[in-house]
């Protein structure tokens, strides 16, 4: 009679054990469901954080200017890969691109202006001629600010130098 009774307690207990046992499998998919979603790459259909850009027309400025003292302090020169925007704060990383050759460069924003209306940005002559439009007065260019890690990939001490950009050697 005892055996008897021991089967049947354990008989009753089993759908118990099964049941808990399904529930605790249930909880651990969801919570490594949910952790795995949280670090994959976010669905295309939400909401993306906006780019800063800006597209419009650029010139150049060269011997004319070479020496003289920019907006952040430091002699302009010809050479060096950097730029005149009205509003963006010195310092600022800039990838400019050319529109009509697909040529792309960064450039250090160091100086305000003279920027002519209608112009959206001053490049040193070493940075149009990278641009390939030295020959003529002006581009259409379009502007990306640089940051974050790609900011941090840079070379501080030397930006600005022709050589000393990321694939330029």
């Amino acid at each position: 009679m005892q055996t008897t009774t021991v089967r049947t307690t354990q008989t009753r207990q089993r759908p118990f054990k099964v049941a808990a046992f399904a529930l605790l499998v249930t909880v651990a998919g969801v919570a490594a469901q949910a952790t795995a979603s949280s670090h994959a790459p976010h669905d295309s259909n939400q909401v993306k954080p906006h780019k800063w850009f800006q597209i419009g027309k650029a010139t150049w400025y060269g011997r004319r200017f070479q020496g003289h003292r920019t907006a952040s302090g430091e002699a302009f020169d010809l050479n060096i890969l950097t730029c005149a925007h009205k509003t963006l704060p010195i310092g600022t990383l800039l990838r400019v691109t050319n529109l009509s050759n697909r040529r792309a460069i960064m450039v250090r924003v160091n100086d305000r202006g003279p920027v002519p209306s209608g112009v959206i940005l001053d490049l040193s002559y070493a940075a149009a001629r990278s641009l390939g439009f030295n020959g003529r007065g002006s581009a259409n260019v379009r502007l990306e600010k640089v940051e974050g890690a790609e900011a941090a990939q840079l070379n501080w001490p030397d930006l600005g130098r022709p050589g000393s950009l990321p694939g330029s050697r």
